[in-house]
């Protein structure tokens, strides 16, 4: 998303949006030397372990590892998303959004949100003018000012209400069909979602035809249009700015399917989304955890009800995408499911999927409802206290995995034993490196009675499988990398490479005084593109700070990496000293990397044995960029 807006503009707002201003006016800061600390505001403690660089311009929590730019911190404090954060901070600094900015992420899409957003209000009319549908939304037990709050509505029974209404010309018709709000049909007449044929002329309320399809001069009918939401209760989805991006409907009598959903638009990814994420943060501020539950009317029961930190997938599994959004707002996600078999079902796919963030500072729980219940009617029968009160009984990620993969196992014979660790070995793999993944494996070998060592050793060597296949690698024997990033050193000041990248993030002034830096393009090695590119972009900025470098990351694999750099002790004081090391280090990896340990192995391999006539090329094209005499002939 930052990709959206000009490197330029960012620069700048950055510089203008003072963080300690901005932390300043929603945190008590005291100054403490060339900094400020407080108690951070993410997580509880007594002691302050929360720091503010003003030269940085970058937050760094001690304790609970919250990090980032004045822009993050909007992000995480107030919920915000990148762009609502740039605009808030650019109104702040009297800044004008880039066109970028302000325009949509592909051509049209403000129309369509004028689009949806017409629909929504249709459908809320039709809701407050329909008895029957009113009827239906009481029965269920939705209050009014609920029913407003989440702008429920209503798709009139009639083949073209919405048509007619919004879609008398082609344009209109286009944008209502690249939102799904329309659906295509074809001569010969198709069959509906729900299994009707859609050129069977059935009449409205009023008695005339719905089929607004002609007939050819063969007879036969000519393709036309017809609304996807017919006599359902319509469930509005909002993203995170609140706007209208789709819809659910759900039939209101008998009929299928159940429940409709918008199909995937230039607005709408439902693999991204969750229903009554908008609502939720509306609620409240801050969230101790987020619950996932299945559907839209249980969202909608569990809001009135108060417990407002419900939100629900659109008819998809829980992904990692949806995970990965929740995880901005608060360390505990709920997985909230049916007691019958669908209900467990998809329970092992949400385990399945949150493998891959199972690490310290982020908890998930599974809770089972009775069977025959799901929470919108459990809450209307028991009350949100009692219902509240199930979640101490909901089980942690480990205990579920463990339970699960033992239920699918008969344990009393060595075959099921074996069986259960194949079961887990992907399971495993999944799970990223670290001390949560030790104690689960720990658990799960004690309670299956098979020595831990002899799982660890499959799982890791599965892990290492799976990584490679994945295209991870290995640097200077450090940690895996990613797309080339270096690791983690193992003990002292780290590796070369590590050095001057976390030098150029401290100290992005440096970058100016570095002589041939541009020589490390020839340098075939993990992790100096990196930090080639780095170099350049801290000199080409006017006032370089860490925070301007970090945001030019933000998007990319290696921005995790690289704050982790900024948080950590720097390893020189002052710039000048920095771009001493810095050109030090610069010129040490073109020396052990360079094109001239290059031309040192041609030198010695044509004393020794001789060179071929690529060879002799290579090494005269290097001997003469570097100035040396020709190669030997």
């Amino acid at each position: 998303m930052a990709g959206r807006i000009p490197d330029a503009f960012l620069d700048d707002l950055v510089v203008r949006s003072d963080i300690v201003e901005v932390i300043g006016a929603r945190v008590p800061l005291k100054k403490a030397g060339r900094e400020f600390k407080a108690c951070c505001p993410f997580h509880n403690e007594k002691s302050p372990s929360f720091w503010v660089s003003p030269d940085k311009q970058f937050y760094h929590c001690f304790g609970c590892g919250a990090h980032g730019t004045v822009i993050g911190f909007l992000m995480q404090y107030e919920k915000m998303e990148f762009l609502d954060a740039v605009a808030d901070l650019a109104q702040r600094a009297g800044l004008e959004l880039p066109r970028e900015a302000q325009a949509p992420r592909d051509p049209g899409t403000a129309d369509l949100h004028d689009v949806m957003s017409l629909a929504a209000r249709f459908f809320e009319q039709n809701l407050a003018d329909n008895a029957r549908a009113r009827a239906y939304v009481a029965a269920r037990g939705i209050d009014a000012k609920t029913a407003s709050g989440f702008g429920l509505g209503y798709a009139p029974d009639a083949w073209d209400a919405l048509l007619k209404r919004f879609g008398t010309h082609d344009e209109e018709r286009r944008r209502l069909f690249q939102v799904g709000l329309i659906v295509e049909r074809s001569p010969s007449g198709e069959r509906t979602e729900g299994g009707q044929r859609t050129d069977n002329g059935q009449r409205t309320d009023s008695g005339q035809r719905t089929d607004s399809g002609q007939r050819t001069e063969g007879g036969q009918r000519a393709a036309g249009f017809y609304d996807r939401f017919r006599d359902r209760l319509m469930f509005p989805i909002r993203d995170s700015r609140g706007r209208f991006i789709g819809f659910g409907g759900r039939v209101i009598d008998k009929g299928e399917p159940k429940y409709l959903n918008s199909p995937e638009s230039p607005l709408f990814h439902k693999g991204r989304e969750l229903y009554g994420l908008y609502e939720a943060k509306a609620a409240r501020r801050d969230f101790k955890r987020l619950m996932i539950v299945e559907g839209y009317m249980d969202v909608v029961r569990l809001h009135q009800a108060g417990i407002t930190y419900a939100v629900a997938t659109l008819g998809t599994a829980t992904t990692q995408e949806h995970l990965n959004k929740i995880f901005k707002m608060t360390s505990e996600v709920v997985f909230c499911f049916d007691g019958d078999s669908a209900g467990r079902r998809a329970a092992r796919r949400a385990m399945e999927n949150a493998l891959a963030l199972a690490q310290d500072g982020h908890e998930f729980r599974f809770m089972f409802l009775p069977e025959g219940h799901d929470p919108d009617t459990l809450v209307a029968s028991e009350g949100a206290e009692a219902f509240e009160s199930r979640l101490q009984s909901a089980l942690p990620l480990s205990e579920y995995l463990v339970q699960q993969l033992s239920s699918e196992v008969d344990l009393g014979h060595d075959e099921g034993r074996a069986k259960l660790k194949d079961l887990a070995v992907p399971l495993f793999a999944r799970m990223p490196d670290g001390i949560y993944r030790e104690m689960v494996l720990e658990r799960l070998a004690r309670h299956v009675g098979m020595p831990a060592a002899a799982l660890r050793k499959k799982i890791v060597a599965a892990g290492e499988t799976a990584r490679t296949a994945h295209g991870h690698s290995r640097a200077d024997g450090g940690a895996p990398t990613v797309r080339g990033f270096p690791g983690r050193a193992s003990a002292g000041r780290g590796n070369l490479l590590s050095q001057a990248i976390t030098l150029v993030v401290h100290h992005p002034a440096a970058a100016r005084l570095v002589q041939n830096a541009e020589a490390l393009g020839s340098v075939n090695r993990p992790g100096v593109p990196v930090l080639k590119e780095l170099l350049e972009q801290a000199s080409g900025m006017q006032n370089p700070s860490t925070a301007m470098l970090l945001e030019r990351w933000r998007d990319r694999p290696e921005y995790a990496r690289l704050s982790e750099l900024a948080m950590a002790e720097p390893m020189v004081a002052e710039a000048p000293a920095a771009a001493q090391e810095l050109q030090m280090a610069v010129e040490k990896l073109l020396e052990e990397y360079g094109p001239g340990r290059r031309v040192d192995e041609l030198l010695r391999k044509a004393e020794e044995l001789g060179l071929n006539f690529d060879e002799k090329t290579e090494l005269s094209l290097l001997l003469k960029a570097k100035g040396r005499p020709r190669a030997p002939t």
